[in-house]
């Protein structure tokens, strides 16, 4: 008697028996997400200096298609600057400071290359996805997911144009609640396309999809209000309101808070209280990712609670560094860096700990 017939008809009927499961190729589907993955963090890294140098309303008009090429005559150069020129920031900032062509290509590469890379991002997933999806090699229960992420790099896209336009039409900077959607967007896709990339490796080694823990949740709950506090941050150039640590402007609670329309509104737009705010609230996030790591150690998962901690050690060094040094421009490129890859580690932290039995 044959091993299924002995196993009798559960065996016969088995999913992963299926023609269907033994043409999925869970393996190398998860290689290519977690590369989707590593070209988001690096458009988080250069969204970091777009925003650094002034550069999100350089370009403005959004074209899907034709904007993928730079201006390639001194015509189209010039044509592109004068749209800049009638934006607030130009009118009330870099007008009168002087700006030149040759420092509006500058700002225009970094927009450029951003916008390059988000095209980049979009192209390589629906490819893929495609390509797995038309040779009937996508696990069974992936499909939703894959759709999903390339429906989130999309509502990404129409989030930056968003963004951009109150740069362009409202104020001499974008909105920092919308550059705070904007970055939590890319995030949340970022943890998206890690935890299904880690689902997938679990399918090929025979494991069910993980499941979010309450534990789980809580840790990237926390880690989420922690980057929003850090848009705010950033959106409203509050970094720059103190450079001392850990006092600010010598004292344990910043002056100059104002509270005349209350808290709430404080707490969301005033640069001294957000700025305060993101610096102590670290050290909750800190807290649950010290104890994320404990419970990943004693589940044997010790290369996870190393990354967890490596990376939330090397995030407050680095956003201590950035507020000393006054915003120098590398560091804190490499602060927002380093809250991507944090993400990309607590996803994994809370991935392996839902390991189901």
């Amino acid at each position: 008697m044959s091993d299924a017939l002995a196993a009798g008809p559960s065996a016969t009927l088995s999913p992963r028996s299926s023609p269907a499961a033994d043409r999925a190729r869970p393996l190398p589907l998860g290689r290519w997400l977690l590369l989707v993955a590593a070209l988001v963090v690096g458009i988080v890294a250069v969204g970091g200096i777009t925003r650094l140098t002034e550069s999100g309303v350089s370009i403005t008009e959004w074209k899907p298609v034709t904007g993928t090429l730079p201006p390639l005559s001194e015509a189209a150069w010039q044509a592109e600057f004068d749209a800049y020129r009638q934006t607030p920031q130009y009118l009330q900032v870099n007008g009168p400071a002087g700006m030149t062509l040759a420092t509006y290509k500058f700002i225009y590469f970094w927009e450029w290359v951003h916008r390059l890379i988000a095209r980049l991002i979009g192209t390589v997933l629906i490819a893929v996805t495609a390509w797995f999806w038309l040779r009937g090699q996508v696990p069974a229960g992936y499909k939703p997911r894959l759709l999903a992420l390339i429906a989130l790099i999309g509502l990404q896209g129409a989030i930056g144009w968003w963004m951009v336009q109150s740069g362009i039409v409202n104020d001499v900077r974008v909105s920092h609640f919308r550059l705070a959607t904007h970055l939590l967007t890319a995030l949340l896709t970022l943890g998206g396309l890690v935890w299904t990339a880690l689902d997938l490796f679990a399918e090929a080694r025979g494991e069910s999809p993980h499941r979010l823990t309450g534990f789980g949740l809580l840790a990237l709950g926390t880690l989420a209000l922690q980057l929003f506090m850090g848009a705010l941050v950033a959106g409203m150039r509050a970094g720059h309101v103190a450079s001392d640590w850990p006092l600010m402007q010598g004292e344990a609670f910043p002056a100059g808070v104002d509270w005349g329309r209350g808290p709430l509104h404080a707490a969301l737009n005033d640069p001294f209280l957000t700025h305060f705010d993101h610096r102590w609230f670290a050290w909750v996030v800190v807290a649950v990712l010290v104890v994320m790591g404990r419970k990943l150690r004693r589940i044997g998962a010790r290369p996870v609670s190393v990354a967890v901690h490596s990376a939330f050690g090397v995030q407050v060094l680095l956003g201590i560094a950035t507020v000393m040094s006054g915003i120098a421009l590398w560091l804190a490129v490499l602060h927002q860096l380093g809250g991507a890859l944090l993400v990309a580690a607590t996803t994994w932290g809370a991935h392996a700990l839902g390991r189901r039995a």
